[in-house]
């Protein structure tokens, strides 16, 4: 793990905060506006329009050549899923959306899981840990800890629930660039990484599977990712900033 980070500057945060929140409400709009019925491709477009009406601009799309303004992955897809006018949002799905926007030279990036009927067992198990394994490594993310005590806290909460830790995938720095150093791994083994200092901007995002941990790439679009065994994945990810004191949580919307 790179001991690389970058610090940023008050007037930076400045404008970083502002992305950040303007992305979770294009994030928290999107999942009270999708319903079954529409395609993933109507839920990619009305996320385009959401994010231009803020006066900013996608993050993602083109982004590396990724043709979509949001990343759209329903059941077994990780990440990274495309939007698609052939594939049919149902009652059952539950549904990853990964939001950026650029916007005044920022950027802000959100991830988080919504479903429309009560989930089972399992499927729950697989929502409540990916979620709160979120939420205790944003708890480590303290000044003078390491980047390893955030993985170290998202591993053990995937452990508690029995899931699968996506391991080809992994949390990042971000600002003013849409990843930056250093990279946030959701299992630990390859060092402390760097220690975590006020003016560090961080995205948190555990990918979770309620199978095994392996993945496997679309061949056709070289986007999309899978469960390697077909089971369900979910994925939550805020953006935060070190702080003297406890992580503020730049992406936090009541509805998350």
């Amino acid at each position: 793990m790179s001991g690389k980070r970058i610090i940023h500057s008050p007037e930076e945060i400045i404008r970083i905060r502002r992305a950040a929140a303007v992305t979770a409400g294009v994030r928290d709009e999107i999942a009270r506006l999708a319903h079954p019925g529409m395609t993933t491709f109507d839920l990619d477009r009305l996320a385009g329009q959401l994010i231009n009406a803020t006066g900013g601009k996608s993050a993602f799309f083109n982004y590396h050549g990724y043709p979509g303004n949001i990343c759209i992955s329903v059941n077994d897809v990780v990440i990274h899923g495309i939007g698609r006018p052939d594939q049919i949002i149902t009652e059952s799905d539950i549904v990853s959306i990964d939001v950026g926007v650029s916007i005044d030279g920022a950027m802000g990036d959100t991830a988080r899981t919504f479903w429309f009927n009560e989930p089972d067992k399992d499927t729950k198990r697989l929502l409540d840990g990916t979620y709160n394994a979120l939420m205790e490594g944003i708890a480590a993310a303290r000044c003078g800890a390491f980047v390893k005590d955030i993985s170290a806290a998202v591993e053990k909460c995937a452990r508690r629930h029995k899931l699968g830790i996506v391991r080809d995938y992994v949390g990042h720095g971000c600002g003013i660039q849409l990843h930056e150093a250093p990279e946030i791994p959701n299992y630990t083994g390859w060092g402390k990484g760097p220690r975590l200092e006020p003016g560090m901007v961080l995205c948190i995002e555990p990918m979770l599977n309620l199978g095994t941990d392996s993945v496997k790439l679309d061949r056709t679009d070289h986007w999309t990712v899978r469960t390697a065994d077909g089971k369900l994945s979910a994925h939550f990810e805020h953006m935060i900033l070190i702080t003297d004191n406890e992580p503020e949580i730049l992406t936090w919307q009541k509805t998350m």
